[in-house]
């Protein structure tokens, strides 16, 4: 995992309607940046209705969300369509953010070893430095947690 206090990694991919993102877009902002699994499994869903239901007030914050998994921009395109996501998705088949974040680690499900998406969330101030690592996010709770750390600055 990247550490707090680092310079965090631009990228530049495709979000649910095919255009590009660049992380340098959204600098002068503060962002979250969460890194999922997979759209449309009980976990990462519980995890985008929750920023998709604080959304709101992360606007209000000037606040910039934003979910990358390694899905296509067609299923983005439908998990964003299915529980009306109104925040940044983007796709990222080529792992690119993805390990440039050093969030693609070997996972042990059921026994079974396999690689894959740590769940990880990084809040970027700014000027692009990263802030906050949450490492091991719980799904559920996960958006309020964001907001109530940005609620103690």
């Amino acid at each position: 995992m990247l550490e707090k206090d680092t310079k965090a990694p631009n990228f530049t991919l495709l979000d649910k309607d095919g255009k590009k993102v660049s992380l340098s877009d959204f600098y002068g902002k503060k962002v979250v940046l969460y890194f999922y699994s997979k759209d449309n499994t009980a976990g990462c869903t519980k995890q985008a209705n929750g920023f998709a239901e604080l959304f709101q007030e992360f606007q209000a914050k000037d606040i910039i969300v934003i979910g990358i998994s390694k899905d296509s921009v067609k299923s983005h395109q439908k998990f964003a369509e299915k529980y009306n996501l109104p925040f940044i998705l983007l796709s990222d088949p080529d792992l690119q953010a993805i390990t440039a974040y050093d969030v693609w680690k070997e996972k042990k499900i059921y026994g079974k070893v396999s690689m894959g998406v740590v769940r990880t969330t990084y809040i970027i101030n700014e000027k692009g430095m990263i802030e906050m690592v949450m490492h091991k996010v719980k799904a559920a709770t996960n958006a309020a947690d964001v907001l109530e750390y940005f609620s103690e600055k």
